[in-house]
């Protein structure tokens, strides 16, 4: 699978960084990530772009199943459908574009799902912090 350019916003890229280093042990893959991505500053990140704090739905490729979540740091809390950007869907989806197909490694394998739609995006409201 081809890889996509991702894209990150500076205030993430400073956070997921710091995050790195407490968290040292299975942070290979976001690591890798993060040093590929293109870093933009909040305001002009294109708003179809999985941001922490984004709401997106998602479609298991698989199985036709589709789940909605929020990318989160560990430790925060938004319910039953947040998903730490430390697990493999959360690394998977970080800066990633609507309709993409993205890959994860789980137990049985690797997954595939495709990005249908983001739902809320803090960029896109005007929130440059959270």
């Amino acid at each position: 699978m081809k890889k996509k350019q991702i894209y990150i916003t500076q205030h993430d890229m400073e956070r997921l960084r710091a995050l790195m280093e407490v968290y040292a042990e299975n942070t290979e893959l976001l690591e890798e990530m993060l040093d590929k991505a293109r870093i933009v500053l909040p305001k002009d990140i294109p708003h179809n772009v999985v941001t922490m704090n984004s709401t997106v739905r998602v479609k298991d490729i698989d199985t036709g199943e589709e789940r909605t979540f929020t990318l989160v740091f560990p430790g925060n809390k938004a319910g039953n459908d947040a998903v730490s950007i430390l697990a493999p869907a959360g690394t998977a989806l970080i800066g990633s574009r609507e309709k993409d197909i993205v890959e994860r490694q789980v137990p049985a394998g690797k997954k595939r799902m495709e990005i249908l739609e983001i739902i809320y995006q803090p960029e896109r409201e005007g929130k440059y912090d959270i």
